[in-house]
């Protein structure tokens, strides 16, 4: 790939190991920021994905006003209530976190874009989607103040409006262009890239993945909210950020083709690719 040329990864790392003897503890804690008064779906997607995958406990930092809505949508998450700008006990909880979502249907108030600009600033494993990497790349610049040790889950779109960062205006929609916009994001922001699609790729600009599972039940709102709470759950049990992101893409393209298998391409939700997590566990597991 010229002068950016990158290793390309074909095999697909192990899952973390599950002991026996573990506890909650021991697999993780996640926490999703995100949520908004007309979006309160997409980071209960994201927190049950990661549940479903297998972390111990994920806590959800939404707006006050709709944690009590989410919540009763999957009951085994843990609520953090957020009123105006940051919140000190927002801070408190992401220094306490394995892993942290920020996103997830979050949107671009000032609140939200106050608390993106804070979190990043914490040195953490990161998945950024969604509305927080809009709100980054409304920016003139790649902020200094960034510390957190992030994968970004740009869609096209986002893509779009994250590539003047770069210095690009376009964003190729051909496999190799997509693979060599994808390297030269990871090495400009020093962080890891998945550019989802139809053959998502994941970069970290050293090496390069192609994803080949996957098919069109994924086109559908709240997909991406679940990749995002799937790599979290890898993050946060200790995996290193692109073995994550290479997994947790092939294991959510496999989840959307046995959904789309059971309730059909057409209809199948992102709540049933949640449900699929645990086969394609099976199915990994089973192969290796």
């Amino acid at each position: 790939m010229g002068r950016h040329a990158s290793e390309t990864i074909a095999r697909l790392p192990p899952l973390p190991p599950r002991p026996d003897d573990g506890h909650k503890g021991t697999f993780g804690r996640v926490l999703v920021v995100g949520g908004s008064d007309s979006m309160i779906g997409a980071p209960v997607l994201a927190g049950t994905a990661a549940l479903r995958m297998g972390s111990g406990l994920v806590q959800l930092a939404m707006p006050r006003g709709v944690l009590a809505a989410a919540l009763s949508i999957t009951p085994e998450l843990v609520g953090l209530p957020l009123g105006r700008g940051v919140g000190s006990a927002l801070v408190v909880a992401a220094n306490a976190a394995d892993a942290i979502v920020l996103g997830p249907g979050m949107g671009r108030s000032p609140d939200a874009a106050a608390r993106v600009q804070r979190l990043i600033q914490i040195e953490r494993p990161m998945v950024i989607d969604a509305d927080a990497l809009n709100i980054l790349a409304e920016a003139p610049s790649w902020p200094r103040s960034f510390k957190a040790r992030a994968v970004l889950t740009p869609h096209p779109g986002e893509m779009r409006r994250l590539a003047p960062l770069i210095g690009r205006e376009d964003v190729p929609t051909d496999d190799r262009g997509r693979a060599q916009i994808a390297i030269d994001a990871a090495r400009r922001l020093g962080q890891v890239i998945i550019l989802k699609g139809h053959r998502t790729v994941v970069s970290d600009g050293r090496r390069v993945h192609v994803n080949d599972t996957g098919d069109s039940t994924l086109a559908k709102a709240g997909s991406g909210d679940v990749l995002s709470g799937m790599l979290g759950c890898l993050l946060g049990q200790g995996m290193e950020r692109f073995e994550a992101a290479v997994l947790a893409v092939y294991l959510h393209g496999r989840g959307g083709e046995i959904a789309g298998r059971k309730a059909g391409r057409r209809s199948a939700l992102a709540r049933d690719v949640i449900d699929a997590i645990a086969a394609c566990l099976r199915e990994l597991e089973a192969a290796r």
